[in-house]
């Protein structure tokens, strides 16, 4: 038998964030295997007691402050990190922990993922223009896609936040990479820190608390691996 597809819209950013919980790099095509975006948050910052730098403290993680000041890209398979005066340090360069430690004030190291997953929920997250255009009408103005981190921004020609009716479905994005679609993704404070240009916005939260339950986005796993671009259409599996 064969599938329904429903046309969704069309991949309009691609984002891989190198380091956990610091500023990641934007993409024209990416690699996705069985566990993400190809490096995606494959490294975070790790406390003596083994917890990783987030926004937020919780049993795995350890609240830490300006993380969003640090933005990491890849250079081959090693990640460079940059600092909040500009100064840039290779992931593998001994230096690294020691600027790290100095500017957050404890000691930390730039950890490599291992028995413990960095991810807070899932392997990938999405995001839509259409939950986006919702949450500008809600809060008033224009919000911007990056304050949410995601790994796709899909740009639709819906309305509303019609990514809640897509979980437990199967997302094909591209000619060979299929998503399922496992849960909504609740924001936490991170959301209104401030990062690059964008200021500290306590409304972001406040409106998503008021009129989405605190939910924006999506995430998945992987079940079929490949390449996804920008521009590549997303078809929506039954």
């Amino acid at each position: 038998m064969n599938q329904k597809k429903d046309r969704i819209g069309r991949v309009k950013e691609i984002n891989r964030f190198p380091v956990k919980s610091i500023l990641g790099e934007s993409l024209s095509s990416a690699l996705v295997d069985s566990r993400g975006i190809l490096g995606d948050r494959l490294w975070a910052i790790k406390n003596e007691n083994g917890k990783f730098g987030s926004g937020k403290t919780t049993r795995r993680f350890q609240q830490m402050e300006s993380l969003f000041n640090y933005k990491a890209r890849y250079e081959r398979n090693t990640p460079l990190l940059t600092m909040p005066d500009g100064t840039e340090y290779r992931g593998d360069q001994e230096g690294v922990n020691k600027a790290l430690s100095e500017l957050l004030g404890f000691p930390v190291t730039l950890a490599k993922e291992e028995s413990i997953s960095h991810f807070d929920e899932g392997p990938i997250s999405i995001i839509t223009t259409s939950a986006l255009k919702m949450l500008s009408k809600d809060l008033g103005e224009i919000v911007d896609p990056r304050r949410f981190r995601a790994n796709m921004l899909i740009e639709t020609e819906a309305t509303g936040y019609l990514e809640d009716e897509w979980v437990d479905r199967l997302i094909q994005v591209g000619k060979s990479v299929t998503l399922k679609i496992v849960a909504p993704l609740q924001r936490c404070i991170m959301v209104n820190n401030p990062q690059a240009e964008l200021q500290q916005d306590a409304r972001i939260l406040k409106t998503l608390v008021t009129n989405h339950a605190a939910m924006f986005g999506v995430w998945a796993k992987v079940e079929q691996c490949g390449e996804v671009s920008v521009g590549d259409e997303a078809i929506l599996l039954e």
